[in-house]
């Protein structure tokens, strides 16, 4: 079938090459991903099924539009928009050898392209990429991620995840955070939480699933305190974990029960005052509005506010980018022997030379060094003659520790993102469970300890005192602070430094 003469036009070419090496593409990076990557590339489909075929289109678009403007100056001018095809002999070796050699070159260079375009995609989806391109900015994000519980799992699995839509809205967001690297215009610190990061029903609860019910699980926490012998304290825990799908469902992940939906509102950026809740039984439809008697909303702020419903991210808000304070970061080092506890007055020492503001991280890193040796050889100076390979170890760990939590050209620190996992040094669980918020009809949010934990075991690590008893044992703060620690939150006084 010979094609129509108006066929034969700049613009009609353009796009049926456009159409044939889309479609080339298609097929050539299917391959890729369907054989070699095994379908692993979390948006090798939006390519391969989106935007490729998009561009298909597009091309053959261009062919009719292309015929129809050449049809039009035909009768215009009666003059063709290009020449007739110049006669290509093969029989001829010199013309022959030019076909092949422009046929093979071009087939190459058409591979090469796609395989090298989808290996840059591949590229900008890796953690590199996410954490190091952007050195200053993404620092904090990209250490802190390395030492986290998700260090193998992908950023773009969490601040993504797959689909065209939010692929889309993470590339348009990059552009802008983009422009304010290239401008020095982003802020320090990054503020958080992340605004528009995806529901957790997409991301976290592919891995983690919510029906599943747990019953308690221990948890063994020692603690150092900052006397001279940085005496353990060892406080084991039953944590209620619960969960479900089944009834209401109990313990800490109650809030969590796909037949409970939690909503509130939150005053300020980073959701840490919450003075209105509201609880709704999927099952009945019946809701309850609690009101926090402290800091009490009006009808007009009521309706103005955004309401937002609880999920995974209200609580495990640093899910993959941890801050530890000095004094969670020295009780670690001390427990696994990272440093030896004989040494006088370490934990108070490394807590006082992690908690100072730094100006840099070389300051930082030479203030430990010099603070460390100083001390010692003013107040133990046999501890500093005797056991100097322990104290350069001491300083190492106290280094390491400043490396992956204090980020001073991004004044990021453990205080400056509060994590809501429970409630020592932020205000976490309290901001709801502080026996503040009340209903109407006069229920108030459970500040109950035993509601989420109880604890089986307290004391020195060699003289623990346990429980046998369903509700466990009362707390025993390991310092003499009185009552003083039932009549407030425990953030007010640990601070972490």
């Amino acid at each position: 079938m010979r094609l129509p003469a108006i066929v034969h036009n700049r613009l009609s070419y353009l796009g049926a090459g456009i159409a044939a090496l889309a479609l080339i593409a298609i097929g050539f990076l299917f391959f890729i991903n369907t054989l070699i990557g095994h379908g692993q590339a979390p948006y090798a489909g939006l390519i391969i099924f989106v935007v490729l075929p998009a561009l298909l289109l597009f091309g053959l678009l261009l062919i009719p539009i292309g015929m129809w403007i050449e049809r039009r100056q035909l009768r215009r001018t009666g003059v063709r928009s290009i020449p007739r095809f110049p006669v290509v002999d093969l029989n001829v070796p010199q013309e022959r050898n030019a076909v092949i050699i422009f046929t093979v070159g071009s087939i190459i260079l058409l591979f090469l392209s796609v395989f090298g375009s989808f290996e840059a995609y591949e590229a900008t989806e890796s953690v590199a990429f996410c954490g190091a391109t952007c050195h200053t900015p993404m620092q904090p994000e990209y250490v802190t991620y390395q030492y986290s519980p998700h260090a193998r799992v992908p950023c773009v699995a969490c601040h993504v995840g797959p689909g065209a839509d939010w692929y889309v809205k993470s590339k348009v967001s990059g552009l802008h955070q983009l422009y304010a690297v290239a401008f020095d215009t982003y802020p320090r610190p990054i503020a958080g939480p992340v605004e528009n990061l995806r529901p957790a029903q997409d991301t976290c609860e592919q891995c983690h699933w919510p029906e599943m019910l747990f019953h308690s699980q221990e948890q063994r926490l020692t603690h150092f305190l900052s006397d001279e012998h940085n005496t353990a304290w060892e406080v084991r825990l039953q944590v209620k974990t619960g969960g479900g799908s089944m009834g209401q469902g109990s313990g800490v992940h109650w809030h969590m029960n796909i037949g409970n939906r939690v909503e509130y509102i939150a005053t300020d950026p980073q959701r840490q005052q919450i003075p209105w809740v509201r609880m709704t039984d999927n099952h009945t439809g019946a809701s309850t509005t609690y009101t926090s008697a402290a800091s009490p909303l009006s009808p007009a702020q009521i309706a103005a506010a955004d309401v937002r419903t609880m999920d995974c991210m209200d609580c495990h808000n640093r899910p993959s980018h941890i801050l530890r304070s000095p004094n969670e970061s020295l009780d670690q080092a001390l427990q696994t022997g990272a440093i030896d506890p004989a040494l006088p007055f370490v934990k108070r020492t490394g807590v006082q030379l992690l908690s100072a503001s730094y100006a840099s991280v070389d300051e930082a890193l030479a203030a430990i060094d010099k603070g460390v040796q100083t001390f010692y050889r003013d107040n133990y100076r046999d501890v500093a003659a005797q056991r100097a390979t322990d104290l350069a170890r001491v300083v190492d760990t106290l280094q390491d520790i400043y490396r992956q939590n204090v980020f001073p050209a991004m004044k990021a620190r453990w205080d400056v993102y509060p994590r809501n996992v429970g409630h020592k040094i932020s205000r976490g669980c309290f901001r709801c469970h502080d026996g503040q918020h009340r209903s109407d009809d006069g229920k108030v949010i459970t500040a109950s300890c035993t509601a989420c934990h109880v604890i089986a075991a307290e004391g020195a690590p060699d003289a623990l005192q346990n429980s046998s008893q369903p509700d466990g044992l009362p707390f025993q703060h390991p310092s003499d602070v009185g009552d003083a620690w039932q009549a407030m939150p425990c953030s007010d006084c640990h601070t972490g430094a």
